[in-house]
């Protein structure tokens, strides 16, 4: 949500973040990407005007970039690039198990008149 009633919210600190303080204020940052997305594609959906949807549907799919962007560079500055390949990995394999066929069952075989015949005779 804006935090407009606030007249400091936008100010600059009197001093540099730390790196600790940096991904936090990331990491909220991706929130708020998200958020955005959310909202602008509650619009989107919540309206019959093409023109509205398709404006909105753009902004969330920059928002989705600048949630990338973020992602990356926390992966970068929290050391997380092994976290989010093992969560790929995850995921990646559940989608390949779910994507493959099942085997089918083997057929079982029903007798026939051929079948139940003594050929031996």
């Amino acid at each position: 949500m804006p935090d407009f009633f606030n007249p400091f919210s936008g100010m600059t600190p009197e001093r540099k973040l730390t790196k600790e303080e940096l991904i936090r204020a990331i990491r909220l940052d991706i929130a708020g990407e998200l958020e955005a997305i959310h909202g602008y594609m509650a619009h989107a959906d919540a309206t019959d005007n093409a023109l509205a949807k398709a404006v909105l549907t753009d902004i969330a799919n920059e928002e989705r970039v600048h949630a990338g962007e973020l992602q990356r560079l926390l992966a970068i500055l929290a050391g997380e690039d092994e976290f989010q390949q093992k969560g790929k990995v995850e995921v990646d394999t559940v989608a390949a198990e779910i994507a493959a066929p099942a085997p089918a069952p083997a057929a079982k075989e029903e007798p026939t008149i051929g079948s139940l015949r003594n050929t031996e005779a």
